[in-house]
């Protein structure tokens, strides 16, 4: 194995942590619960694990970025997140933000010549 190979994996972790959260709060338009994301997100492109988003989910909560209600109609019980209005404030700078990120690193990349 290349030594790129032997740090590829903790550098692609670190990079998609930031990622998954954009992911995460740029389908929560709607209300959703935590595997209904998994697969939405799955279906797009965007691998999450249910251990990795569902921490991430909680803390969103407790930031105040989400907002949460129990749906107990169900057989079993669901708990749906929806972006508060702060966290619609916050996703709208964080896709500007990410826009602006991608054109620097598309710009520094096509200065390689890549």
């Amino acid at each position: 194995m290349s030594d790129a190979h032997e740090h590829i994996d903790k550098l692609m972790q670190e990079l998609r942590r930031g990622t998954i959260t954009i992911g995460a709060l740029s389908q929560l338009y709607e209300p959703q619960y935590g595997y209904s994301l998994v697969t939405t997100l799955k279906e797009k492109g965007v691998q999450v694990e249910p251990g990795t988003l569902y921490p991430l989910l909680r803390r969103l909560e407790k930031q105040g970025v989400l907002e949460s209600k129990w749906d107990t109609n169900e057989t079993r019980p669901r708990k749906y997140y929806v972006l508060s209005q702060t966290g619609k404030e916050v996703f709208d700078l964080l896709r500007k933000e990410w826009q602006s990120i991608v054109e620097s690193m598309n710009h520094l990349m096509r200065e390689r010549g890549e």
